[in-house]
């Protein structure tokens, strides 16, 4: 008898577990890609929130007493300096100093070739042979009819003429002896001389050069400077024109010299505060024995200043400035911003000496972000806070 080959028929129980199993595999996974989404929305939510708030450093303010010293660009110059012209008219013979040659008081720098100043001497003293001759001439003369007068053989008229004739002639020899002492004063000026000890710091003449008298048709001839003592010329600001006086110290430097310092003694100032600048220019003196500084350079001068106790100091880039005036912005105990309105008390150049405004344990904004305003909530960098 033959086998039935029809597999059995699947249970209606098994069906609907199967099913069930999808249902609850689909919506686990429906959950799982709602609470994902969910997640990375309020990741977005919480990230945009952090950058809409600004991260700031903060910075307590300094005592304005540690500043000491005002710092000031300066120029350096010759104690004693000199730019030679010509006296006369000619041709340069010959130089005998150049350029950083040491010289002394009268010693002969060059020499000037004045051949028409020569001939002039001649005539000058040809003029003046003729006005002596002249001169003896009318005295005799004078002095004979002075005589003749005695005897009534000559009108008392014509003695005084002949008086006054000699007069006149010896006028004329002292005029003419004036001129030849101008022209021999002149040839003097062929020799240049050096005015005071120093160094020739520059030299525009040659050998042969046209040379014009006066100083106002051509560059100097030479210039003499005595550097072993130089002027430092600094403008200072009108706020501390009171403060800098006279035998303040203070130390300079130079670019050409690295980790060097100098003594200089304030001189003297103007006394008068320039009104394109703002500021007053006053006069230091430095020792240059050693020649290491340089005239005509540049050098930062610190002044020292009288201490002021209890002053509050912040950077330059802590202060705001807009319609509502001069602020800084502090961060208050609940990280919202405080504007404060402050007054200025010096400009020490790296720090702002503040006159009034805020309070020694104020949290002030070091560098604040454009368009910052009260109550705005920042967020403090830990790493830079400075309470």
């Amino acid at each position: 008898m033959p086998h039935d080959l029809t597999p059995p028929a699947v249970s209606r129980r098994t069906l609907r577990i199967a099913g069930i199993v999808l249902v609850v595999i689909a919506a686990s996974v429906a959950a799982f890609g709602i609470a994902t989404r969910a997640a990375d929305d309020k990741t977005l939510r919480e990230r945009a929130e952090a950058q809409s708030v600004p991260t700031v450093a903060v910075i307590a303010p300094g005592n304005s007493g540690d500043a000491g010293a005002l710092e000031l660009p300066g120029r350096l110059e010759a104690y004693s300096r000199a730019s030679i012209y010509a006296r006369v008219s000619g041709y340069l013979k010959s130089w005998k100093a150049d350029i950083g040659t040491p010289v002394k008081a009268g010693q002969l720098l060059a020499e000037i070739e004045t051949p028409d100043l020569d001939q002039q001497l001649l005539q000058a003293k040809a003029d003046l042979a003729s006005a002596q001759a002249n001169a003896a001439l009318a005295g005799t003369t004078a002095k004979r009819w002075q005589s003749m007068l005695g005897s009534d053989s000559v009108s008392r008229q014509e003695a005084d003429e002949k008086t006054g004739d000699a007069a006149t002639k010896e006028a004329l020899v002292n005029a003419a002896q004036a001129n030849v002492d101008r022209v021999q004063a002149l040839k003097g000026y062929t020799r240049i001389v050096a005015p005071f000890d120093g160094i020739v710091t520059s030299r525009n003449t040659d050998v042969g050069a046209l040379i014009n008298a006066g100083s106002g048709t051509g560059p100097e001839l030479f210039s003499v400077s005595d550097v072993r003592k130089l002027r430092v010329y600094v403008s200072v600001p009108q706020s501390y024109a009171s403060i800098v006086k006279v035998g303040a110290k203070a130390k300079l430097t130079v670019p050409e010299r690295p980790g060097k310092s100098y003594s200089a003694t304030v001189e003297s100032s103007s006394g008068a505060v320039n009104v394109a600048s703002g500021s007053m220019l006053i006069q230091l003196a430095v020792d240059n024995a050693a020649g290491e500084l340089l005239p005509g350079s540049f050098a930062n001068v610190s002044l020292e200043q009288p201490r002021t106790m209890g002053g509050l100091s912040i950077p330059p880039s802590a202060l705001l400035f807009d319609k509502s005036g001069l602020r800084v912005a502090t961060v208050g105990a609940d990280d919202k911003v405080l504007l404060k309105r402050v007054t200025i008390s010096r400009d020490l150049g790296k720090v702002i000496e503040l006159g009034s405004g805020i309070a020694a344990n104020d949290r002030v904004i070091e560098t604040p972000p454009d368009g910052i305003a009260d109550g705005d909530i920042v967020r403090i960098a830990k790493s830079d806070a400075k309470k």
